[in-house]
């Protein structure tokens, strides 16, 4: 598909998964999407959901040869629905039926404001842990948090390599975890819950 495209005139840029083509609209935002459905990692009802989120003026056309029919099924972020095995010419009739809005500013990458977070666990090990929401995948991931004093810290997204700043409210010295006791009646119903990394 991309060949072809190609062949009549349209510059176009390729990406094995979702997470991949995240990283390629960093680079450079696109002016249209045509996006599988099934795809490894993560799929394309997931990345479909974070370029509505993230940049709703990029027109988005969803593909995929277990839906049938004209109507984007449900519960897919997307403009419009090309299935698998139309053809070229039904797929050029669905992107010249796009309505093409003004292309509202994208996210440009530069210094931001950090995330904010709570300490909010402890690992394996019993030191202090977070758990961050990338603000690109919108996936979670866990970042120990020991040793670092700095007042705003950097993680690496796990699943979309995105380096996330983040600052932690409340501190970090804590003293590591101790196992409750199951014969106490203190740890049993009077202790704090704590979400575990």
């Amino acid at each position: 598909m991309s060949q072809v495209l190609t062949e009549i005139g349209f510059a176009v840029r390729s990406a094995e998964d979702g997470l991949t083509a995240l990283v390629e609209i960093r680079n450079e935002v696109p002016d249209l999407i045509l996006s599988d459905l099934e795809m490894p990692g993560m799929s394309g009802f997931e990345f479909l959901s974070v370029v509505r989120r993230r940049l709703p003026s990029i027109r988005v056309i969803a593909m995929s040869g277990a839906f049938s029919g004209d109507e984007v099924p449900s519960g897919v972020a997307a403009d419009a629905f090309y299935p698998k095995g139309s053809g070229v010419r039904c797929l050029l009739k669905i992107i010249d039926g796009l309505a093409w809005p003004e292309r509202l500013p994208a996210n440009q990458p530069g210094p931001s404001a950090p995330l904010r977070i709570q300490r909010n666990g402890y690992d394996g090990n019993g030191e202090p842990c977070v758990a961050i929401a990338c603000p690109d995948c919108l996936r979670t991931f866990r970042q120990s948090v020991g040793g670092s004093l700095s007042a705003v810290r950097e993680a690496q997204c796990v699943h979309c390599r995105n380096t996330v700043y983040y600052a932690i409210m409340e501190p970090v010295d804590l003293p590591p975890r101790k196992t409750p006791h199951r014969s106490s009646r203190k740890a049993k119903h009077g202790g704090r819950s704590q979400l575990t990394c």
